[in-house]
C-alpha cells in the first residue's frame, strides 16, 4: 500500500477507540489497538522502522472495528492476535488469557480468579488488572464470607478451616451458616459485578468509619484502599460483557442499510469474553422496514448450518415470527437491549456494521477460479507422525472464510512412514461416514488436502472406494502451488483464493501436530516415572487436568487438590516434569 493510499484510507477511519487491521487479501499481517483509530493509522504513512514498513508496503487493505473503550480494545486486540497469528505482530509464547471471576455451579458456590472457567460457572470479567481484581474478590470473600477452597477440601469436613477464623469464610462446610443466608451472600456479589458497586462500597464504608471510631487507624486505612479500588472497579471500564451462568455463547448483531446493500456486524462473546468481529453484506430489500428483513435473513442464512448461541442481541426486532419461534423452539433467547451494558454491545456492533469493510470475498474468488458454482464449507486435511509413529489426521473446517472449530475432526491413524496411505485412511474415514450418514456435519464443497500430487491422489482414491462425490484439491507448501485433478495452478501470491486455501492448509497442518504432540507425551513414560505415582493416581491426574501437559504446568495447590497427591508427591511431579 502506498503512503498516499493509506493517508486516504485513514482519513475515513472512525476517531473511536478501537481495533484496526492491516491485511493482505485474506491474511492477517498485523493487527493494533488505538484511542483514536483514524491518528493511529495515519502513522503508519510514516513508519519507524523497516520491519514495519515492510508490512505495510504488503498490507492491500485496513479492517476497524470501534469499541467503547480502550481497554476493550485491548482484550479485542488480544484475542485476535491469538487467533489470526499475525506475522508482524509481537506474540506472548505462553498464550495467556485474561483473568475472569467464576462463582462455580454449586449448590454452594466457590468465588474464584481464574483464567479457565469451570462449566457451567456464573463469569464475569474479562479484566487487565490482576491486581485490582484479587483485592475485591478479598474484600467480598471478608465482607460476605464467600468460601474459595477447592470441593476436595470442602467435602467431609468436620470443623471449619484457617479461612473461617480469618474471617474469609462463614463455613457452610460445617453448617455455621445456613443455605439461604449463604445464597443470599452470593447475591449480593453476583449484584456488585453487574454494576452494583454500593453492594461491596457501602458495607466496606462502614466498617472502614467504626475502625476510624475506635481509633484503629492502620485498619482504617487498609479499609480505605480497598474501598477505592472497589469504587474505581467498574469505573475502569473493564468488563467487556458479564455472562449468566445459563448464557456461555453471545452473539450481538447490528445492521447498516445503505443503498441497495446492507451490513450486518456479529459481536461473539464467549463466557463473558469479547474474542471475534466479523462483518457480512446482503442485498438490501425494498421498501417496509429494511433493518428488520435483513436480520431476519441473516438469521437463517448465518445460523443454518452453525452451532447456535445462548442469546441473539439484535439491534431491532427480526421481522419473521416463524424465524423467532424457530430460535425460540432451539433455547436461544433473541432480545432487543434498551438499556444498560447490553445496549452498549449492540451500539458497538452497530457502529462496526456502518464502518464498512473494503476486504475481497476469497470464498468467491476461489469457487471462480475452479469452475464451482459457490463455495462455503471447506474441510482441510492433515497428517502428522514422527518416523511412522503417534501417526494422526485433522480435519478442519472452514465456513464463509472463517474457521469454524466445532466442526474440527481428528484421528488416530495406523503407525507406519507412508504418508500416501495415512491420507487414503483420513478421507476414506471421513467419506465412509459422510455415506453411511454418520457424521453430523453437512458435506462440504471442497476438501483440501495439505500436500502435493501423490497425497491428492489418495484422497481420490478414498473418494472414488466410497463413492463420496465432492470436489478435490491439494496446497503444496514448497512452491504453494495448487494441485487440481486437471493440473497445476500456479496463483498469483496475491490472489484471495490462494490465501483462503492457504489459511484452510496451516491450520489443519496446526492442529494436526498439536494432536500428534499430546501423543507424543507418553501418560505411560513420562507420569511413570515418577515415585509414589501409582496407576490411580496417574488417572485421577488426567482426569483433573486432561494432559500431562496441564499436569506440568500446574502449582503445588492445584495439585494437591487431587486425591493421592500430597506435598511430597507434588514437589516431585514438578521436579520430574
Amino acid at each position: 500500500m502506498e503512503r498516499s493510499e493509506l493517508r486516504e484510507r485513514a482519513a475515513e477511519l472512525p476517531t473511536d477507540p478501537g481495533v484496526y487491521q492491516f491485511l493482505d487479501g485474506e491474511d492477517v499481517l498485523y493487527v493494533g489497538k488505538a484511542v483514536d483509530v483514524r491518528d493511529r493509522v495515519r502513522s503508519y504513512a510514516d513508519p519507524r522502522g523497516e520491519r514495519i514498513r515492510q508490512m505495510v508496503e504488503r498490507a492491500g487493505s485496513i479492517d476497524v472495528a470501534v469499541t467503547d473503550t480502550e481497554t476493550q480494545a485491548l482484550l479485542l486486540e488480544a484475542n485476535l492476535i491469538k487467533r489470526h497469528q499475525p506475522r508482524y505482530n509481537v506474540r506472548l509464547k505462553d498464550d495467556k488469557s485474561y483473568p475472569l471471576v467464576q462463582l462455580t455451579d454449586h449448590p454452594v458456590p466457590r468465588i474464584e480468579v481464574t483464567r479457565d472457567p469451570d462449566p457451567g460457572a456464573t463469569v464475569f470479567g474479562p479484566f487487565t488488572d490482576k491486581g485490582r481484581v484479587d483485592t475485591v474478590v478479598k474484600a467480598l470473600r471478608e465482607t460476605y464470607g464467600l468460601r474459595g477452597c477447592s470441593d476436595h477440601k470442602y467435602a467431609n469436613r468436620e470443623r471449619p478451616c484457617l479461612d473461617y477464623e480469618m474471617g474469609l469464610c462463614t463455613a457452610p462446610c460445617t453448617g455455621e451458616i445456613d443455605a439461604d443466608a449463604y445464597r443470599d451472600d452470593v447475591e449480593s456479589a453476583v449484584r456488585f459485578f453487574e454494576g452494583e458497586t454500593g453492594a461491596l462500597a457501602d458495607p466496606l464504608r462502614r466498617k472502614m468509619e467504626t475502625a476510624a471510631e475506635s481509633e484503629q487507624f492502620e485498619r482504617a486505612a487498609n479499609l480505605r484502599d480497598r474501598l477505592d479500588a472497589v469504587e474505581a472497579f467498574h469505573g475502569a471500564g473493564e468488563e467487556a460483557v458479564s455472562a449468566q451462568s445459563d448464557e456461555r455463547a453471545v452473539d450481538v448483531l447490528g445492521v447498516a442499510v445503505e443503498g441497495d446493500g446492507a451490513t450486518v456486524a456479529r459481536l461473539h462473546s464467549e463466557r463473558g469474553q469479547l474474542v471475534d468481529r466479523s462483518r457480512h453484506h446482503l442485498d438490501a430489500p425494498e421498501g417496509g422496514e429494511r433493518s428488520a428483513a435483513v436480520l431476519s435473513a441473516f438469521l437463517t442464512q448465518y445460523y443454518a448450518e452453525r452451532d447456535l448461541p445462548d442469546a441473539i442481541l439484535c439491534s431491532e426486532r427480526p421481522d419473521d415470527g416463524d424465524i423467532l419461534a424457530w430460535l425460540n423452539a432451539e433455547g436461544v433467547d433473541v432480545r432487543v437491549p434498551g438499556a444498560g451494558r447490553e445496549s452498549k454491545l449492540v451500539d458497538l456492533a452497530l457502529k462496526n456494521a456502518r464502518t464498512g469493510s473494503d476486504r475481497r470475498d476469497g470464498t468467491g474468488a476461489l469457487a471462480d477460479a475452479l469452475g464451482l458454482s459457490s463455495i462455503t464449507r471447506i474441510e482441510g486435511f492433515d497428517v502428522s507422525h514422527a518416523g511412522g509413529t503417534a501417526v494422526v489426521g485433522s480435519d478442519v473446517c472452514f465456513v464463509d472464510g472463517a474457521a469454524e472449530k466445532s466442526d474440527y475432526r481428528r484421528k488416530r491413524l495406523a503407525d507406519g512412514n507412508d504418508d500416501y496411505a495415512r491420507m487414503r485412511e483420513l478421507v476414506r474415514w471421513r467419506a465412509e461416514r459422510a455415506v453411511e450418514g454418520r457424521d453430523d456435519r453437512p458435506d462440504p464443497d471442497l476438501l483440501l488436502i495439505d500436500g502435493g500430487e501423490g497425497q491428492l491422489g489418495a484422497a481420490r482414491d478414498a473418494l472414488a472406494e466410497t463413492g463420496w462425490g465432492v470436489p478435490v484439491v491439494a496446497l503444496a507448501k514448497e512452491r504453494e502451488l495448487v494441485i487440481t485433478p486437471d493440473g497445476v495452478r500456479d496463483w498469483d501470491s496475491d490472489d484471495p483464493a490462494l490465501h483462503l486455501l492457504q489459511r484452510v492448509r496451516d491450520e489443519a497442518h496446526r492442529f494436526a501436530v498439536q494432536y500428534h504432540q499430546t501423543l507424543r507425551d507418553d501418560v505411560h513414560t513420562v507420569l511413570e516415572d515418577v515415585p509414589g505415582v501409582g496407576e490411580q493416581t496417574r488417572r485421577a491426574l488426567l482426569r483433573r487436568f486432561g494432559s500431562v501437559e496441564n499436569v506440568r504446568a500446574a502449582s503445588t495447590s492445584d495439585l494437591t487438590d487431587v486425591p493421592g497427591v500430597g506435598e511430597g508427591t507434588a514437589r516431585r511431579l514438578q521436579e520430574r516434569l
